[in-house]
């Protein structure tokens, strides 16, 4: 069991590599595109529905990452079940339909586990651009 431990750490790694390369195009793109500082409504509108598809894009293939891994492994009968299986734990919805061989189960709970923290991350990137949206707009008031 310990000699898959090195393996859930190469898989953790990999996905926050995913997400930090996918959040660093994703601020180098708004940086560029000065989208960052909207004070119109459709503005951010605009904004937040690019984000929202780009940070979902990003946990997509952070999910396949896991599945195709759970799929090359063997662990799960087919490539929609290790995807499925990946989507639900990276998620943490765990409806518990699909589980791991017990010699791999201790995956999932890691899976989740990261898929939990880069939520969280996602979530800093939304509250990061709706504070810098708020003090574009209370300056704009001041003027």
């Amino acid at each position: 069991m310990l000699w898959r431990t090195p393996i859930a750490i190469v898989l953790v790694a990999v996905t926050v590599a995913i997400h930090a390369v996918g959040l660093a195009v994703l601020l180098k793109t708004l940086i560029k595109s000065h989208d960052l500082l909207p004070t119109r409504f459709w503005p951010i509108i605009r904004l937040f529905i690019r984000v929202t598809l780009w940070l979902i894009v990003i946990h997509i293939i952070e999910i396949a990452t896991w599945g195709m891994f759970y799929y090359w492994l063997g662990c799960l009968p087919d490539a929609e079940s290790a995807f499925y299986f990946s989507g639900v734990t990276y998620a943490t919805i765990g409806y518990g339909d699909l589980v791991l061989p017990k010699a791999w189960r201790l995956l999932g709970p890691v899976e989740g586990l990261t898929g939990i923290l880069m939520c969280g991350l996602s979530t800093g990137i939304f509250f990061a651009i709706v504070s810098r949206i708020y003090s574009a707009c209370a300056e704009a008031k001041r003027k």
